[in-house]
C-alpha cells in the first residue's frame, strides 16, 4: 500500500511539474501577440502616408489651375486701356504751370483708364530732358507727350522713341520734326499779337518796350514775341523795341535781374512783354521795387497763381494763357486716339473744351483755347 501511495504521489508530482511547465508556454504566446501590437504601428504609417499622398495631389490641382487663370487675362491685356502707360515730359518740374498741367494729365488718365503721369528735369534745360526720355524709351512706355525746351535738340531722341513704336505728341513745338502730332492751344502769332494789343493800350500806343523769352530755342516763345513785334510794327508805329530778345531760362529770378538792368539802361522804357510763365513775376517785381508800376506796363504769358499779388497791385497789367491742365489732357487724348486708330487731323474733335475743332495743317494742329485776364477777372481762374 505504501508502495502504491508512493507511486501515486510521484505521479501527482509529475503532473504538477508538467502543469507548471505548461504555464511558461502562455507567456511564450505573448511575444506572438507583440507583433499584433506592432500591426497598428504598421498601419499608422500607412494612415499617415495616405493623407501625405493626398495633400500633394490637392496642392497640385490648384497649382495647375492657377496658371490657367493667369494666362487668360494676359491674353486679353493688349485690349485693356488700363495697361497703357503715357508719360508727359515737361520743360521743368515743380513750377506752377507744369504742376497745373500734371493735375490735368492725372485726371485725364483716371477718366480714360490710362496710367498717365508727368515728369520733368530740375532745371529748364533741353539736355536734361534727353536722359529722361531715354529712360522712358527703355521702359517701353506706350506714348510720350513732350513739351520741349528746344525742339531741335530733342529731335534725335524723339526719333528713337518713334522707332521703338512709341507714339509721340508734342506741345509748344510746332517746328518739331520727329513727332506724330504737335498740338498747340492756339495760333501762336495771333496770341502774341493779342498780348501786344494789351501792352499798347497800357502804354498809350507809344514809347519803348522790351521782350523776354524763356529760351531762344523755344519755338512758341519766339512765335509769341514775333507775333507781338509784327503787330506793333503794323499797328503801333510810335512804339519801339529796345535791345534784343532777353532770355530768362524760365526763371523768375533771372527775369528780375535782367529787368533791373533794362530799367537802368533805358530810363524811359514804358513796357515789357514776357513769354515764360515766370517772366512777368520777375519783371513785375523789378518794376514795383523801382516804384514804376504806374509808369511801366507789364504783360505776358503767365497764370494768376504765378502773377499773384503783382497782378492786383498794378505791377503786372495783363496776362494771357491757356489752361495747362486742359492742354495736358488734349496731348494725351490725341495720343490715345492715335493708338486706337481714330482720325486725328484738321477738324478733329478731342472732346475737350478749346480743342473741339482743330485747325492747322499736316501734323501741326491748333485749338482755340486762349485766355486773357487782368485784375478784374483773374479770380475767375483759380490756378
Amino acid at each position: 500500500m505504501k508502495k502504491y501511495v508512493s507511486v501515486l504521489l510521484i505521479t501527482l508530482l509529475i503532473v504538477m511539474v508538467a502543469g507548471c511547465g505548461a504555464q511558461p508556454a502562455a507567456p511564450a504566446e505573448k511575444p506572438a501577440e507583440a507583433p499584433a501590437t506592432e500591426a497598428p504601428k504598421a498601419e499608422a504609417p500607412a494612415a499617415t502616408e495616405e493623407p501625405a499622398a493626398e495633400a500633394p495631389a490637392a496642392t497640385e490641382e490648384p497649382a495647375a489651375e492657377a496658371p490657367a487663370a493667369t494666362e487668360e487675362p494676359a491674353a486679353e491685356a493688349p485690349a485693356a486701356e488700363g495697361d497703357l502707360n503715357f508719360v508727359t515730359v515737361v520743360k521743368i518740374a515743380g513750377i506752377n504751370w507744369f504742376n497745373r498741367m500734371e493735375e490735368g494729365v492725372v485726371k485725364w488718365g483716371k477718366e480714360n483708364g490710362v496710367n498717365a503721369t508727368l515728369v520733368g528735369p530740375a532745371e529748364a534745360d533741353a539736355a536734361q530732358q534727353i536722359p529722361i526720355i531715354e529712360d522712358l524709351i527703355a521702359q517701353g512706355v506706350d506714348a510720350l507727350c513732350v513739351v520741349p525746351m528746344d525742339p531741335t535738340q530733342l529731335d534725335p531722341v524723339l526719333k528713337k522713341a518713334m522707332d521703338a513704336g512709341i507714339v509721340v505728341v508734342t506741345h509748344e513745338a510746332s517746328n518739331q520734326v520727329n513727332m506724330d502730332f504737335d498740338i498747340e492751344a492756339f495760333d501762336n502769332k495771333a496770341f502774341g499779337a493779342g498780348l501786344m494789343d494789351r501792352l499798347a493800350a497800357e502804354m498809350g500806343e507809344e514809347g519803348e518796350y522790351a521782350v523776354f523769352v524763356g529760351s531762344l530755342g523755344s519755338k512758341t516763345h519766339n512765335e509769341w514775341v514775333d507775333g507781338g513785334i509784327e503787330r506793333q510794327k503794323e499797328a503801333y508805329p510810335n512804339m519801339t523795341m529796345v535791345g534784343d530778345k532777353n532770355e530768362s531760362f524760365d526763371d523768375a529770378e533771372v527775369a528780375y535781374q535782367k529787368a533791373k538792368e533794362i530799367l537802368a539802361a533805358y530810363p524811359n522804357i514804358k513796357g515789357f512783354q514776357g513769354s515764360a510763365s515766370t517772366d512777368v513775376a520777375g519783371i513785375g517785381r523789378a518794376v514795383e521795387e523801382a516804384g514804376l508800376q504806374d509808369e511801366v506796363a507789364v504783360v505776358g504769358t503767365s497764370l494768376p497763381s504765378i502773377a499773384g499779388d503783382l497782378l492786383f497791385s498794378g505791377a503786372i497789367d495783363a496776362i494771357g494763357f491757356w489752361d495747362p491742365a486742359v492742354a495736358g489732357a488734349a496731348c494725351n487724348q490725341m495720343a490715345l486716339m492715335k493708338i486706337k486708330g481714330e482720325e486725328v487731323g484738321v477738324g478733329a474733335d478731342l472732346g475737350i473744351d478749346g480743342y473741339k475743332k482743330l485747325i492747322g495743317e499736316g501734323k501741326v494742329l491748333y485749338g482755340d483755347a486762349a485766355v486773357y485776364v487782368d485784375e478784374t477777372n483773374a479770380k475767375d481762374y483759380p490756378f
